[in-house]
C-alpha cells in the first residue's frame, strides 16, 4: 500500500472595496467584507478542521501526519479577526505531526513576473513561520502549485529541498505521480532569471512531490456531486481506491476550505475527514509529511517542465490568472510599478509597498477569468464580482490611484 501525503492550503485574500475612478482615498480594501468572510470560514471550516487534524494526530499516536501551508494574507486576517484560528494552528503545530510549508507571503504570481519580488515574498513568509510557529520550512508550495524548471531553480536557491507540483500526465510522459521525482538541471538553468539563481551555488535538483489529482479531486470536487460515478464518496471507497494506485505515494493536496466551506458540513465532509486516517491505517497505508516522503523514497527520475503548469482547471496551465487580455494587462501593469513602489517605500512610505503587495495576490486576476463550462463554474463560485469585467475595472481603478501615489 502507498504512503499517503496529505497537504492542505489555507489562504484568504484582502478583497477590494468597490472603487470608482472618481475615488481618491488610498483605502482599497473592504474591511467589513473581509472580516465577515474570515469569521464565517473560521466557524465553518478552519476551527473544526484544525481540531479534527489535531485530535486524529493525538488519538492515533502520531501515525497520522499531514502538511499545512498558511499564506501571510490569511494569517494577518486571522490575527485581526479570528485569533482563535491562530491558537488552533499553534495547537496543531505542538503535536509534532504537521509539517508547515513555505510559499509566497501574498499568494502571488511573482515567480512568473518578478524574481526579486518572489524572493522577498518567500523570505517574508519564512520569517512569519519563524515568528508565529518557530519553524523553518524545508518544503515549498508555490501559489496554486505553479511550477516550471525556472521556478524550481529560484526555489532551490532560496534553500528549499522539496517542492510540490501537479501530477499532470502531459509532463509525466506515461509515468505515475505516485513517486518522488527531481527537478531538471542545476541552479544556473537558463529559465532561472533571478540574480541569485544566476550566481548562486548549484543547489538543484529539488525533490518533487506530485499531486494525485484524481484522488484529491474526488474529495475536493466530487464528494457531494450526485452526478459523479463515485458518489457517494465514503472512507471505505476512498481507502480502496488509494490501494489501487500503485507506486510509493498517494499525494492528496487541496484547499482546507474544501472541508466545511466549499463542501458544507451537511454533506458529511467533516465526518469523512475525521474517519479517513484510521480507515487508511487499517488498510495498511501509512502517512508521511513531504520531508518524510523524500527521505523514505528515492527519486524515480527527472521531471522536465519548461512551461509553467498549475493545479487549476482542466488545462493545468496559468490561464486561470493571465488567460485573457484583461488579466494579462492588469498583471503586467501591476508588476511594472514594482521599482517605483519600492523606491517610494524606501523614501519613507512603507504603506504603498504593503498595498501594492496585497494587490499581487493572485485572486484579483482570478476574478477576471472569462472561462466557461466546467472551469467557469469554479471561477464564478469564488468571485465577489458580478462579472469578470467588473473585477477588471475595479482593480484598474485601484491601480491607477496607486500609480498616482507613487508618482507624487
Amino acid at each position: 500500500m502507498p504512503s499517503v501525503c496529505i497537504y492542505l492550503q489555507v489562504h484568504q485574500p484582502f478583497r477590494l472595496r468597490k472603487y470608482s475612478i472618481f475615488d481618491s482615498a488610498p483605502n482599497y480594501f473592504d474591511d467589513g467584507h473581509n472580516r465577515a468572510v474570515i469569521e464565517r470560514v473560521a466557524a465553518k471550516c478552519y476551527l473544526p478542521v484544525l481540531r479534527i487534524l489535531r485530535e486524529q494526530i493525538v488519538r492515533l499516536g502520531g501515525r497520522f501526519r499531514c502538511a499545512l501551508s498558511v499564506t501571510g494574507t490569511a494569517l494577518e486576517q486571522f490575527e485581526q479577526h479570528a485569533p482563535e484560528v491562530v491558537q488552533a494552528i499553534h495547537a496543531l503545530a505542538q503535536t509534532g505531526g504537521t509539517e508547515f510549508l513555505g510559499e509566497t507571503y501574498h499568494h502571488s504570481l511573482a515567480g512568473l513576473y518578478c524574481p526579486t519580488e518572489f524572493t522577498e515574498q518567500v523570505t517574508l513568509h519564512r520569517e512569519m513561520l519563524r515568528r508565529v510557529l518557530g519553524v523553518v520550512p524545508r518544503t515549498f508550495r508555490n501559489t496554486e502549485l505553479i511550477y516550471s524548471n525556472g521556478i524550481a531553480a529560484q526555489v532551490a536557491n532560496l534553500g528549499f529541498e522539496t517542492q510540490l507540483a501537479e501530477g499532470w500526465e502531459a509532463v509525466l510522459n506515461k509515468r505515475s505521480a505516485a513517486f518522488v521525482y527531481e527537478s531538471v538541471g542545476d541552479s544556473r538553468h537558463p529559465n532561472a532569471t533571478s540574480p541569485a539563481a544566476a550566481k548562486g551555488p548549484a543547489n538543484l535538483p529539488l525533490n518533487l512531490l506530485l499531486r494525485n489529482y484524481r484522488m484529491s479531486d474526488l474529495i475536493a470536487f466530487k464528494f457531494s456531486d450526485p452526478r459523479a460515478p463515485e458518489f457517494p464518496v465514503t472512507v471505505e471507497k476512498f481507502a480502496e481506491q488509494v490501494g489501487q494506485i500503485g507506486g510509493h505515494l498517494c499525494n492528496v493536496f487541496m484547499d482546507m476550505e474544501t472541508f466545511g466551506e466549499h463542501q458544507a458540513a451537511e454533506t458529511g465532509i467533516l465526518d469523512f475527514l475525521a474517519a479517513m486516517p484510521e480507515k487508511l491505517l487499517e488498510a495498511n497505508c501509512d502517512f508521511v509529511t513531504p520531508t518524510e516522503a523524500v527521505a523514505e523514497y528515492q527519486s524515480a527520475g527527472v521531471l522536465d517542465v519548461p512551461m509553467a503548469m498549475s493545479w487549476a482547471d482542466e488545462s493545468r496551465d496559468v490561464s486561470a490568472w493571465v488567460g485573457n487580455a484583461m488579466q494579462a494587462n492588469a498583471v503586467q501593469e501591476l508588476y511594472k510599478l514594482e521599482p517605483n513602489v519600492k523606491r517610494k517605500a524606501a523614501a519613507g512610505d512603507p504603506k504603498v509597498l504593503a498595498d501594492w503587495r496585497k494587490l499581487t495576490t493572485s485572486d484579483h486576476s482570478y476574478y477576471m477569468s472569462t472561462k466557461r463550462w466546467s472551469d467557469g463554474a469554479v471561477h464564478g463560485y469564488f468571485s465577489p464580482y458580478e462579472s469578470p469585467y467588473d473585477a477588471y475595472i475595479n482593480f484598474m481603478n485601484v491601480l491607477e490611484n496607486l500609480r498616482a501615489r507613487v508618482a507624487r
